[in-house]
């Protein structure tokens, strides 16, 4: 045994000396040291050994365990030190400050108004079942508006969101009625790529149930909150539209802030952008919540915090939002 051990130390040492990188090391130290080494097969034998054995050996192999462990780290020492450049801490560096994105900032925009209002900001999973992202909001499997909206299939059956809709029904499950919620987050759509399209992109959507609500009160809260996050009165159009789960629906758009209405790319020429589709909560999807839809109505919206940042910033392609270039942020100066 002691023969053993010592030719054990003798070889890595022999290893160690035409050794010049820190990794070469390191794979010696797990050669020699580690749970799959000579020496740690010897220390879990101690176990099968007599008592008379275990006295005589015992710490004669922890201490070759310790003894190549300190050879290990000398030499790494030695190598680091070697290698180690003077750092000149005297030397005047730039630091330039960070800022959020812009879709971060008006995100927090729209929901810090909108808890002013007296909503609650809920979140859910971006991996979804089949049921809460379509099923409850009425849009069964042979429904055509789901050719609307090309989904992300997962392997597991479940599916990437195409909406945050989906946390209307999971808060009117867990509330219940009367609810005002909002529910800010990511969502993701196969969609064609151009200058006002992504396949990933962030949605803030909102909900009211109560007694006698009317799409009177969805224009004024999207009057109040769109105001406030542009910073100016804008000009609003509302127009017919089609959502399975509300009825009626309509689309709200905006004047686009780019071309100040007068038609550019962003705005496919048409001087509005559509930016909050909403309409009277279905009384299917307040039944899939659990609430009575004789005793109550409610209003629902989503605003797209993507082309709402557009137009806050007056951002003409929303693929650079995701493109991660931080020289893009800075010419922003947002903090």
């Amino acid at each position: 045994m002691e023969e053993e051990l010592k030719k054990i130390v003798e070889e890595m040492q022999k290893e160690l000396t035409g050794c010049e990188k820190e990794a070469d090391v390191l794979n010696i130290k797990s050669k020699y040291v580690g749970k799959k080494s000579r020496i740690s097969e010897i220390l879990s034998n101690l176990k099968d050994m007599s008592i008379e054995e275990k006295r005589k050996y015992g710490s004669l192999i922890n201490n070759t365990k310790k003894e190549l462990e300190n050879i290990i780290n000398e030499f790494l020492n030695q190598k680091l030190n070697q290698n180690n450049t003077s750092f000149d801490d005297t030397l005047d560096y730039e630091i330039s400050m960070g800022s959020l994105h812009p879709v971060t900032i008006v995100a927090k925009e729209v929901t810090d108004c909108m808890k002013k209002m007296g909503f609650t900001v809920v979140s859910g999973p971006e991996m979804e079942t089949e049921y809460y992202n379509f099923e409850a909001l009425n849009i069964p499997k042979d429904h055509p508006a789901r050719d609307m909206q090309d989904t992300y299939y997962l392997d597991n059956g479940m599916l990437l969101r195409t909406q945050t809709s989906g946390n209307q029904i999971h808060a009117m499950e867990k509330y219940g009625a009367p609810l005002k919620v909002c529910s800010p987050g990511r969502v993701f759509r196969n969609e064609d790529l151009d200058a006002n399209h992504e396949n990933t992109f962030f949605q803030v959507e909102g909900m009211v149930i109560d007694k006698e609500i009317s799409i009177e009160n969805l224009l004024y809260v999207m009057q109040q909150i769109l105001s406030e996050v542009m910073q100016s009165e804008i000009n609003l159009r509302l127009r017919p539209g089609f959502f399975p789960f509300t009825e009626p629906s309509y689309e709200i758009d905006m004047e686009c802030s780019i071309c100040k209405g007068k038609g550019c790319p962003t705005c496919k020429n048409s001087g509005w952008i559509e930016i909050v589709p909403g309409g009277m909560v279905h009384p299917n999807v307040l039944k899939a919540g659990g609430i009575d839809p004789e005793k109550y109505t409610g209003f629902a919206f989503g605003i797209g915090l993507t082309r709402l940042a557009m137009m806050k910033y007056k951002i003409s392609d929303i693929r650079v939002l995701n493109s991660g270039d931080i020289r893009y942020l800075e010419q922003f100066n947002i903090k």
